[in-house]
């Protein structure tokens, strides 16, 4: 019988009886206008979640009472000794993927975080070899002429002509 399936539903049911069997002094909420602490790897585990019940919303901002069931069984996973790694796996184990905020560092995600590099250093590549070689050809280009060769005095005459029969054949009737 393969047991690997159900792994993450034995390791959430295992916290939750030893979180059943911690003393009920540990989980006592604060007195009113208490502020409540947050365990650091509670806290650590919650900034690295996205909310399952506040979609595009992280866990510490979603407003939701499942998001703030979630938050509270975050505690005290934390309160019983569990690590933030733990306890992100096994939030991830039972909600999905989805619901990490950051990539894995390994497998798969390693792409999410190798990609964007390779992508940025790709394109400042490509805008410096574009910016010189339009430099480049900036300098092999002929230069144009500084002075014009002189008209002659005939083709001038010419031109003006033109233009004035030109201008005679356009001119508006109103």
């Amino acid at each position: 019988m393969n047991l690997r399936p159900l792994l993450p539903s034995l390791a959430v049911a295992l916290v939750a009886l030893t979180l059943a069997a911690a003393p009920a002094s540990a989980q006592k909420p604060p007195a009113t206008g208490e502020a409540m602490s947050v365990h650091p790897e509670a806290k650590a585990a919650i900034d690295r979640i996205k909310s399952p019940y506040c979609p595009g919303m992280m866990l510490e901002v979603c407003s939701s009472s499942g998001g703030a069931m979630l938050r509270d069984s975050i505690q005290r996973m934390a309160e019983a000794g569990l690590s933030a790694d733990s306890i992100v796996e096994l939030v991830v184990a039972e909600y999905g993927e989805e619901w990490r905020a950051l990539p894995k560092r390994a497998g798969l995600g390693l792409w999410a975080w190798a990609i964007p590099p390779v992508v940025l250093a790709g394109g400042l590549l490509a805008v410096a070899v574009v910016l010189a070689r339009r430099r480049r050809m900036a300098r092999e280009a002929p230069q144009p002429a500084q002075e014009a060769a002189p008209v002659d005095p005939a083709d001038e005459a010419r031109l003006k002509a033109a233009l004035k029969q030109l201008d005679e054949e356009e001119e508006p009737v109103f």
